[in-house]
């Protein structure tokens, strides 16, 4: 195809894909469309969001098929990005499919079809290329036929980047089973300097010939960006309730947790503003339902955390509210980006909330295990040999949780450490694989200064824009004339003091509930049913660690030595509310507040009327649950640790603990007690970590 030819019918394509016969390329669209078809070159791509680096590749896919290569590969990092995507092809007549962990039973045909090529276009996660089953089964197969492979957001390649993925590593497999001159496209529209560098290295020829690069300015015009200080939770709901409504459209509202997404989305909804909680932990055609939804404008807010970020397109969605600030500004720019797609003028609002920091620490202090904790897995694995060991068996011996030695192990098997076999991890004889302390920290490092870069924003003076665009080095970047910096606040201003009050009771409103142990890890890790006449009933806490409603006056407690009344009435409430008719209570002694508990626990059976008995004793001193990782680890340390020294009153007793933190202290010493004759035991914490 010649590049006259090309043009007209990628102009041609885009009309179909647009549905407007005046459509015309932005600046470098059609440039790197010529790249792929024409030069079969490798290509990267940094572009603001909205710039329309999902046409690209769409209309390049049409005019290689036309030219008899093979069908596009294109590895998508989000469902919510994989089924717009699927749409917006179908709309060129393309014959899309994709291949993730949702659709197992049409993986088969799905290889089928590419066998026959009947596909022109495929999306797969990158977790796929992590499989095991599906390196082995399918990836020679798209290997052999790919006329195209697209990385979308390629950010994630890099762990500099604000997102990085380790699944995204195993990209590099591919690009190595390519047949030569297949060509190949990465786009992202969050990548500054330092990532742009080392994604331009991962993905270049394997003759070290550079990729074309193609940035624009990542200004958002239909962007106006305002940030207010609103440290107490009851503060921002009520500011969600008050200023919502008077927002055109729909739009979204981002958390950093499930749980404040689920907490948001239920005061919003009890007050009048239709919305609904998203994240990644619910069911996949849950996650659907809520985004047809929004993009039918039937909810005016979606109460989201980063899970409905990258890629979801909405082109009139009207605003973004920030809930909580995310850890970096490179971050922020992506989620707001969802913003403004298609409407002249869109509302990006942060919130910023007291305990930002505390949740951006947290995730920052688990990105990278210690070198310590690598080398006892690496040891174990060793020592197990071909027989290897289950995640579980390793929590046994290693210090940390599931989901944090899974992310170890997965990182340890892109970099060629060890393997998955079936349900167990083997270590890599002879492998050529250190521990790089040295990058670990210089990453880590970077992590803060995003982390201070993040809480500047809004508070040096600069235009709002301009430090989104100057923190991704844009060098375009200047005052945006909108802002409220630039111009002043539209939504400053103390919400309405009643609905400050309303939040406080919603906050204060609902105990959170403990389950009830039905499990429990032996010494090696296995898990083992906890006997039922041994259990304890599910539970309450009174607070969340960190939240507001009654964390604060909790948390004043525990450090001044003295627990308020309403507390103790608080608590009494909680039990009153469960309509279980009540005989006694007792506690667990606590390491630093043994009186405090102990009286709390003397207080709170006198609200209730019933008796206060001291039935526990701490035998031992072990190190504090908080510092136990893992299952396995916490509740060995709980073991032998405790005694019952007296035969429990007949009737339903409560066992009142301090801090919940993994739920093992309450679950073994409620066990303890059931065993000595108590008839039943109801967990009660002033407050859990989760």
């Amino acid at each position: 195809m010649t590049s006259e030819r090309a043009d007209e019918r990628a102009l041609e394509r885009l009309w179909s894909l647009t549905g407007e016969v005046d459509s015309a390329f932005r600046a470098g669209q059609l440039e790197a469309i010529r790249d792929v078809v024409i030069d079969r070159a490798r290509v990267l791509c940094v572009q603001r969001t909205g710039w329309g680096k999902s046409a690209v590749y769409f209309i390049a896919t049409t005019l290689l098929r036309e030219a008899g290569a093979g069908p596009t590969l294109i590895i998508s990092p989000l469902l919510a990005l994989m089924r717009n995507q699927i749409t917006a092809a179908q709309r060129l007549g393309l014959r899309a499919h994709t291949i993730n962990s949702t659709n197992h039973e049409e993986w088969d045909e799905v290889r089928d079809l590419l066998a026959g090529d009947a596909i022109d276009l495929l999306l797969i996660s990158p977790e796929r290329l992590n499989n095991p089953s599906f390196r082995e089964r399918m990836l020679p197969l798209f290997a052999a036929s790919v006329g195209l492979l697209v990385i979308d957001e390629a950010h994630c390649i890099s762990d500099w980047g604000h997102d990085f993925r380790p699944d995204y590593r195993r990209v590099k497999d591919m690009l190595d089973a390519l047949a030569p001159g297949v060509a190949v496209l990465g786009t992202t529209a969050t990548a500054n300097d330092r990532v742009v560098g080392d994604v331009l290295e991962q993905l270049a020829t394997p003759e070290g010939e550079p990729l074309r690069f193609y940035r624009g300015a990542l200004a958002r015009t239909s962007l106006r960006l305002e940030v207010i200080e609103l440290p107490r939770p009851a503060e921002r709901l009520a500011w969600l309730v008050e200023h919502l409504p008077t927002l055109s459209g729909s739009g979204i509202v981002y958390t950093l947790t499930k749980r404040d997404a689920d907490q948001v989305a239920g005061f919003l909804t009890a007050n009048g503003v239709s919305a609904l909680a998203y994240s990644g932990e619910q069911a996949s055609d849950q996650r659907v339902a809520t985004e047809e939804r929004l993009l039918r404008n039937e909810v005016k807010a979606v109460v989201a955390t980063s899970a409905l970020g990258m890629g979801y397109d909405k082109a009139d969605l009207a605003f973004v509210v920030h809930y909580q600030a995310p850890g970096s500004v490179v971050s922020y720019y992506q989620q707001v980006g969802r913003a403004g797609r298609g409407v002249e003028h869109a509302d990006v609002v942060l919130l910023r909330g007291g305990e930002d920091r505390r949740i951006q620490d947290f995730f920052i202090e688990q990105a990278f295990p210690e070198r310590e904790r690598v080398a006892a897995v690496l040891r174990e694995l060793d020592a197990a040999g071909e027989q290897g060991r289950t995640t579980r068996e390793l929590m046994a011996v290693v210090n940390l949780g599931m989901g944090r030695i899974e992310a170890m192990l997965k990182i340890l098997d892109v970099e060629g450490a060890v393997r998955r076999v079936g349900g167990h991890w083997r270590s890599i004889p002879d492998a050529d694989w250190t521990y790089d302390e040295e990058r670990y920290r210089r990453v880590t490092a970077l992590r803060r200064e995003e982390q201070d870069a993040m809480a500047a924003f809004g508070a040096d003076g600069r235009c709002l824009m301009r430090a989104l665009q100057e923190q991704l080095d844009d060098p375009d970047a200047q005052d945006c004339g909108r802002c409220s910096l630039c111009t002043a606040p539209h939504f400053a201003g103390s919400p309405n003091p009643a609905l400050i009050e309303l939040a406080e009771r919603h906050l204060r409103s609902r105990p959170v509930d403990l389950e009830a142990k039905k499990m429990a890890p032996d010494s090696a890790g296995r898990m083992r049913r906890i006997p039922e006449d041994v259990r304890t009933e599910p539970g309450w806490a009174l607070a969340r660690t960190g939240d507001g409603g009654w964390w604060p006056a909790v948390e004043r407690g525990l450090r001044n030595g003295s627990i308020e009344n309403d507390v103790v009435v608080g608590l009494a409430d909680i039990l009153r509310g469960a309509d279980t008719s009540l005989a006694w209570v007792t506690s667990v002694p606590s390491r630093h507040l043994p009186n405090v508990i102990s009286d709390l626990a003397g207080r709170l059976a006198a609200e209730l009327d019933v008796s206060h008995v001291d039935l526990v004793q701490r035998i031992q001193d072990r190190p504090p649950q908080r510092d136990m990782a893992n299952a396995v680890q916490q509740a060995e340390n709980v073991r032998g640790a405790f005694k019952v020294i007296a035969t429990p009153p007949h009737g339903t007793g409560v066992l009142l603990d301090d801090r919940r933190g993994s739920g093992w202290t309450l679950a073994i010493v409620g066990g303890q007690l059931r065993r000595a004759g108590a008839q039943r035991i109801i967990p009660l914490a002033l407050t859990t970590l989760s």
